[in-house]
């Protein structure tokens, strides 16, 4: 944030500049009026008026000059704060989003955006002129203490009514957000999948939630709304009160030959002048306060990120993977995912992990990819914990596939070269790697087909290749693969053991997996249940413990007995 404001400096000195150019300009109308009055009417000389009005023209033009850069400088800080923000608040939501298992918001942008136009509103400019409301407030008493006195009791006034004006309507606005977020997020979360809304027929219900969060959100707006137009509504009467009550008292000094009539007008139109300001702050409070909001939390969200040390950059790793004693506990929850797993590869081993649903597999790979961090325990490439490579570096010489693949906008290669520069031999490698080149060239327009995120052209194993090729391009040295063939045929299959066949010995790899089918292409093999490892070794000495403790033990006799209701013979075990 600090080179951000650092960015802004100068744009806001030249705003600021400007104001007080078109500030002092704005004298000229209420100087005017006075030698009008004061001279003008008394003389009755027409070239004394005609000097004025080409005097009070040009400085008029200035100013509407003045005005007009002042703006296109606050268009320019608004475009500033989205090409400086966007994207690093769009990498702080990537690793939000990955860390919370691609449950990523788009909320920060929101805030980017309500940021942006906080400087495309004339409430920003208003509070650059606010600040002249002493000086002419200043300007004023020295036409005469009364006229000063009113004049200052009228901007007290005006801002305690800004004052108040924030006091009522701030806790309603950040609840308001807080429930028009929520509403949005949950619309969001929902779409994604429309198809399983769609198919069993749970739309209504969808609208009626969706409906009853808006509902909260409507409420607010609506309380919030009346606060804001109230306090606006009350703001532009005390104005118009105080504008009489200047010409009362003014009228009152020159019937008393205190002041002239041109003092009176012009005190009148500099106090107008001096109250617009504030008045303009207050009927656009909600915008000043959405975007002081959203400061407030894209600050909190990149002052935590700023605090994470740039690590140096490290050589090329060869594939060597060491996790110690990894413990990992959800933020939001007491129970332990993962408790006490260890397990060590050499460079080119293969790893199967196998366990029931839920017992904390997927878990793991996300902590072996660095995505998220243990509670307690590390995880080590070639001795180096994960936390110390920058994910930059890190990327390519990662392969990661995940259980529910997901493709992006774009070409087949692009999706493959992972959305950069495509590489046509590097790609076509990758594909042949992963033993899908010849699925790719069966496509409509082969590489070049687009993929749409909804579209139904691809199927999803062809997706699940597609994504293994992904995963397999510019030669990684760690591979993860979180059930590779949960969606594949017997093709696709064999195609995937022929894929990690070949990788055995080259490339480091851990595969999430239900069928043992692939264990014969396996170095080792890992046994989680309940989020503790059971065996871990070879793959044939793990099954051999495994079957031997499955097995019953001497001693021990199956007998069935009959039950009552269906007369089904259940197992029972009995001693002998």
């Amino acid at each position: 944030m600090r080179d951000l404001l650092q960015l802004l400096r100068p744009t806001l000195v030249h705003i600021a500049g400007f104001s007080v150019a078109v500030n002092l300009l704005l004298l000229v109308p209420a100087l005017f009026m006075l030698q009008v009055f004061d001279r003008v009417l008394v003389s009755r000389s027409g070239y004394t008026l005609w000097m004025l009005l080409v005097g009070a023209g040009v400085a008029l033009v200035l100013m509407a000059l003045f005005d007009q850069v002042r703006s296109r400088l606050q268009a320019v800080a608004g475009q500033v704060v989205g090409e400086s923000l966007s994207p690093v608040v769009t990498r702080l939501m990537v690793a939000q989003g990955a860390r919370q298992s691609g449950r990523g918001s788009v909320e920060a942008l929101r805030d980017v955006n309500s940021l942006r136009q906080l400087f495309a509103t004339p409430a920003l400019l208003a509070v650059f002129d606010a600040p002249w409301l002493v000086v002419f407030v200043a300007l004023i008493w020295m036409a005469h203490p009364w006229l000063g006195i009113t004049a200052l009791a009228a901007a007290l006034l005006m801002l305690a009514l800004a004052v108040a004006n924030d006091l009522v309507t701030r806790r309603h606005i950040e609840a308001l957000q807080r429930a028009t977020a929520g509403a949005t997020r949950y619309l969001e979360t929902s779409l994604a999948h429309a198809d399983v809304v769609h198919t069993l027929g749970m739309t209504d219900s969808l609208i009626a939630r969706w409906r009853e969060k808006t509902s909260q959100a409507g409420g607010l707006h609506v309380g919030s709304s009346r606060r804001i137009t109230t306090m606006a509504a009350l703001t532009r009467t005390f104005r118009q009160v105080v504008q009489v009550g200047m010409l009362a008292v003014g009228a009152w000094l020159v019937i008393h030959n205190l002041a002239s009539p041109g003092v009176t007008i012009a005190c009148t139109i500099l106090l107008g002048r001096a109250l617009a300001p504030v008045e303009q702050v207050v009927a656009n409070w909600k915008l000043l306060a959405e975007g002081r909001a959203a400061l407030a939390r894209l600050a909190e969200l990149v002052t935590k990120s700023a605090t994470t040390p740039t690590p140096m950059p490290l050589p090329e790793p060869s594939g060597k993977l060491l996790a110690n004693q990894l413990v990992f506990r959800a933020p939001s929850e007491e129970r332990l995912l993962l408790a006490g797993v260890s397990l060590a590869l050499e460079a080119g081993e293969a790893l199967a992990i196998i366990g029931p649903s839920g017992a904390g597999k997927s878990t793991l790979l996300r902590l072996l990819s660095g995505v998220w961090r243990p509670t307690a325990g590390t995880v080590r490439l070639d001795g180096a914990d994960l936390a110390q490579w920058p994910r930059e570096q890190l990327g390519p010489w990662l392969g990661y596939l995940p259980q529910d693949v997901e493709l992006f906008p774009g070409t087949v290669a692009e999706n493959i070269a992972r959305l950069g520069p495509v590489d046509p031999q590097a790609v076509v490698a990758a594909a042949q790697r992963a033993r899908v080149h010849e699925m790719i060239q069966g496509l409509p327009l082969g590489y070049d087909t687009p993929i749409d995120p909804q579209s139904a052209l691809i199927s999803p194993g062809q997706r699940q290749r597609i994504g293994l090729a992904r995963a397999l391009y510019g030669r990684p040295r760690l591979l993860l693969l979180d059930e590779p063939n949960s969606n594949l045929d017997g093709g696709g299959e064999m195609a995937l053991a022929e894929a990690l066949k070949e990788l055995r010995g080259q490339v480091t790899t851990v595969v999430v997996t239900h069928r043992t089918s692939l264990l014969q292409h396996m170095d080792k093999l890992l046994v989680i249940e309940a989020g503790r490892p059971q065996h871990f070794g070879p793959v044939a000495e793990v099954l051999k413990a495994m079957q031997a403790q499955a097995r019953p033990s001497p001693g021990h006799n199956i007998v069935a007995m009959p039950t009552v209701a269906t007369g089904e013979r259940p197992a029972m075990e009995v001693r002998s």
